[in-house]
C-alpha cells in the first residue's frame, strides 16, 4: 500500500483540479450549452490552468526557482502560487463571469480566495497542502452542483472523501506535510468554497 499512495499525489495533482471541477460543472449543471461554448470553455481551462502553469513550472526550473513539480521548500511556492492567484482572476473576469458560468463562476473565485490564504501564510513560515486545497475545495464544490442541481450523486461524493483521505496519506507518505499542514490546506480550500455557497445555491 506504501506504494501505491504516492500515485495518489500525481493523479490528484492541484493543476488537474479546475479542469475536473469543470467537467463535473457541466455533466451536473442544469444549464443547456452548445458543443461550441463546450469546447470554448474547456479549451479555455486547459490552456490557462493546465498548459501555461506546466510552462510555467520548466521555466521556473531552468532558471532554478523551484526544484520539483511537488513545491516542497516554502520559499519555491510563492511564485506558483502568485501565478495561481493571477490566472484565475483573469478567468473569473474575462471568461468565467458570473452572467455566463455563476456556479464555476464562484468556484475559481473561492479558489483564488485560497490561494491568496496560501500566499500569506507563507510569510508566517506556516506551509499548507496544496494538494489537500485542491481536493477539499473540489468535494465541496461537487456537494453545491449536487444540492443546486438536485442530482443524486452520494456515492461520487463518498468516492471524493475517501480520495482526499487517500491523498492526506499519499502526502504522508511522501513526507511532503505534517498533520497540521494537511489540516490547513484542507481548511484552506474548504472554507472559501463553503463561505461563498450560499450566492450560487
Amino acid at each position: 500500500m506504501k506504494k501505491i499512495l504516492p500515485f495518489f499525489s500525481y493523479l490528484f495533482h492541484p493543476v488537474f483540479i479546475p479542469l475536473i471541477g469543470t467537467l463535473f460543472y457541466i455533466v451536473l449543471d442544469e444549464s443547456y450549452f452548445s458543443f461550441s461554448q463546450l469546447v470554448v470553455l474547456l479549451l479555455q481551462i486547459v490552456i490557462i490552468t493546465l498548459f501555461l502553469p506546466v510552462a510555467f513550472f520548466f521555466l521556473l526550473r531552468t532558471f532554478g526557482k523551484i526544484d520539483n513539480i511537488m513545491l516542497s521548500d516554502i520559499s519555491q511556492r510563492k511564485i506558483p502560487l502568485l501565478l495561481q492567484t493571477m490566472l484565475f482572476s483573469v478567468l473569473v473576469t474575462k471568461s468565467i463571469t458570473l452572467d455566463r458560468f455563476p456556479e464555476l463562476h464562484y468556484f475559481f473565485l473561492a479558489g483564488i480566495i485560497s490561494s491568496v490564504i496560501a500566499f500569506l501564510l507563507l510569510f508566517i513560515k506556516t506551509k499548507s497542502s496544496i494538494h489537500l486545497i485542491g481536493s477539499s475545495a473540489l468535494t465541496v464544490f461537487v456537494i453545491g452542483l449536487s444540492y443546486h442541481n438536485e442530482v443524486n450523486i452520494i456515492n461520487t461524493i463518498v468516492f471524493m472523501m475517501v480520495m482526499n483521505g487517500f491523498i492526506a496519506s499519499s502526502r504522508l507518505e511522501m513526507k511532503a506535510h505534517t498533520h497540521k499542514e494537511l489540516l490547513i490546506g484542507f481548511l484552506v480550500g474548504a472554507l472559501p468554497q463553503i463561505g461563498l455557497l450560499y450566492l450560487w445555491l
